[in-house]
This record gives structure tokens, C-alpha cells and sequence, in this order.
């Protein structure tokens, strides 16, 4: 069966009477390439979206964070011209169908399988945003093969321990609150657009008047397009319960770390840390920018990818690609 995104009408109305915001990416995305397709992976709907020239040999698989959908990599994946970055649509995020349970091992053997589904081999790299940085290292560890781990903006610590525990505790509250509501009150709160404008602007922190506008937009756009309450709970769960640290011993493929010299969620000596437990691993700062690299600097990320990429001791060829 298909899910059905509940989101309010007023939410649509209101949505639909304001045209998007142009993109301070505009420029380099329309010079991208996109298909939108969609894969069966365990009798249920992956949809997602390949960006770039389709017969590139570099191929990237991006996961991308809580709450969000593919829109949220679609910058990172423009500004890396020569491969073809695959997009998928978490699990009863976007357009999506849930899985039964969305808990990590759930989120891992769906990753596994998409990879399986579309012939994705080891000259894939994978690539994880936030929340999608800890369901690519637990895949990764749990055997997923690639020559290169990319984690974007990872989370480094456990969230309910050190300095943010308080703040992850409320959110926790907030959450079930919004799950043990009545619809649509429950409904209402989760996708309640002054909360999700408080997370958008604690989170952003650039001081232009336009990128702050756009990332604003996108968040009010994308960021309550999820199938039903209980995804988004137990989604919720696996991102305070796991981190990356868990399974940073058991990753045996380079990794490249892509951190934030500002980021809220995960400051940079957990970065430091979990790198220093990653064997063969790199850790790249970017300044100024906090949790939303993927938005605010997509390029600074892109440009680590494509550094990492060129110093691999057995970069993909072309007779891999043509082999997968």
C-alpha cells in the first residue's frame, strides 16, 4: 500500500499561494541533470532521484537527515559535476513508503537492500547527512561496501549525554507529545510551522538576507512531508539513541569527515574524537556554517568529497562502472 502524507490543507494553501524561493544554488543546479525514478525494496516504494550524467563512473549513494527529504542534498549533488549522485527519499520521509518499524537495524537493511536494488557495488561512495551520517556508518559497519565513507555534518556523541541531554530530553518530550495527541492536534504540533521556523533558524547561520529566506522556505517546504506520526517518533528514537561513535570501530573503509566549526548538535572536539577512532579516516572543517553545511556551503562539501575521491589508493575505473 501507498502511504499518504498527511500534511494539513492550510499547510498546502499556504504553501501553494507563495512560489518557492529561488535557490542561491539556482545557477549550478540547473545545470544538473535529475531523474526522478523509483525502486521496490522489500515489497515497499523507494523513490529517489539521480542527479548528474548518468554514465558518470564516480556514483555517490546520499542519505540524507531527520525529518528532511532528497531536496536537501540536491545542492551537495550539483556541485559534483563529474558523478552521478543517487537520492533517495528516507523511508516514510518525502514520497517514500515507511517500513514497518523505523529503528536503525530497520534503516540498515533498507539501505542495504536500495544498494542491492539498483547493482550498487563497491565503487559506490555513500554519503550521509546528520541523521543519515549514522544510518551510512551503521550500514557500513553491518557490511555495506564502498571505497569511500563520506559523513557530512556527523553525529559524533551521543545526544543524550554531555551538554545537549536538556535540549535532546525536550525534543523527546516534544515528540511524544506530538505522537500521543489526538489527530490533528498530535498532527498539528509535529508539523507546526512556528516550531519548525524555530528549528530553521536555530540551526542556519548565515546573516544573508537571501540564503536565510531560501533555507527557511525549504525547511517549511520539505520538513513535515513525512508519511505519519509514528515514522516520525521513531525516527526521531534512532537519532537520539545511535550516534556514529557506536560503530566507528567496526567501519573498514576510508572515511572522510565533513564537520562545522559552528555546529550546535556536534561541536569539534566529538569530531576530532570520533576521527581519532576511525582508522584511515579525514577530518575537514568548514568555518562559519553550523549544522546545514548541506545547504549553506554545499560547495566547501562537494570540493572535500572530490579531495578525498582524488587521493584514493584505488580509485573507481572505468571498467568498474561498466562491470556494475
Amino acid at each position: 500500500m501507498r502511504a499518504v502524507l498527511l500534511v494539513p490543507a492550510s499547510t498546502v494553501d499556504s504553501l501553494a499561494m507563495h512560489p518557492p524561493i529561488v535557490s542561491p544554488h539556482a545557477s549550478q543546479l540547473a545545470r544538473t541533470p535529475v531523474v526522478h525514478r523509483a525502486a521496490t525494496v522489500d515489497d515497499r516504494t523507494t523513490h529517489y532521484w539521480e542527479y548528474g550524467d548518468p554514465d558518470a563512473t564516480l556514483r555517490v549513494l546520499a542519505v540524507h537527515g531527520f525529518r528532511g527529504d532528497h531536496h536537501g542534498l540536491a545542492a551537495v549533488a550539483a556541485y559534483l559535476p563529474t558523478m552521478r549522485v543517487i537520492v533517495p527519499d528516507l523511508p516514510g520521509f518525502g514520497l517514500s513508503d515507511p517500513l514497518p518499524d523505523s529503528d536503525m537495524d530497520a534503516y540498515v537493511g533498507w539501505l542495504r537492500a536500495f544498494a542491492d536494488a539498483l547493482g550498487l557495488g563497491r565503487d559506490t561512495i555513500v554519503l550521509g547527512h546528520s541523521f543519515g551520517s549514522i544510518v551510512c556508518a551503521a550500514a557500513v559497519a553491518d557490511g555495506l561496501d564502498t571505497r569511500l565513507l563520506v559523513l557530512v555534518n556527523p553525529i559524533a556523541a551521543p545526544a543524550l549525554q554531555g551538554p545537549r541531554a536538556i535540549g535532546t530530553r525536550i525534543a523527546v518530550g516534544y515528540y511524544r507529545a506530538g505522537a500521543a495527541l489526538p489527530e490533528p492536534l498530535g498532527g498539528g504540533i509535529l508539523r507546526n510551522r512556528g516550531i519548525v521556523r524555530a528549528m530553521s533558524i536555530a540551526m542556519l547561520k548565515s546573516k544573508d538576507p537571501a540564503m536565510r529566506r531560501w533555507v527557511h522556505d525549504q525547511h517549511d517546504r520539505f520538513f513535515s512531508a513525512f508519511a505519519n506520526r509514528r515514522v516520525v517518533l521513531e525516527a526521531f528514537r534512532a537519532s537520539a539513541t545511535h550516534d556514529v561513535s557506536e560503530y566507528a570501530d567496526r567501519i573498514p573503509v576510508p572515511t572522510l569527515l565533513v564537520a562545522a566549526e559552528r555546529d550546535d548538535i556536534t561541536a569539534i572536539p566529538e569530531q576530532e574524537a570520533l576521527a581519532a577512532r576511525i582508522p584511515g579516516s579525514r577530518l575537514v572543517v568548514i568555518p562559519d556554517v553550523g549544522h546545514l553545511v548541506h545547504y549553506e556551503t554545499p560547495k566547501a562539501a562537494a570540493d572535500a568529497v572530490m579531495d578525498a575521491v582524488a587521493t584514493l589508493a584505488d580509485p573507481p575505473t572505468e571498467r568498474d562502472g561498466a562491470e556494475r
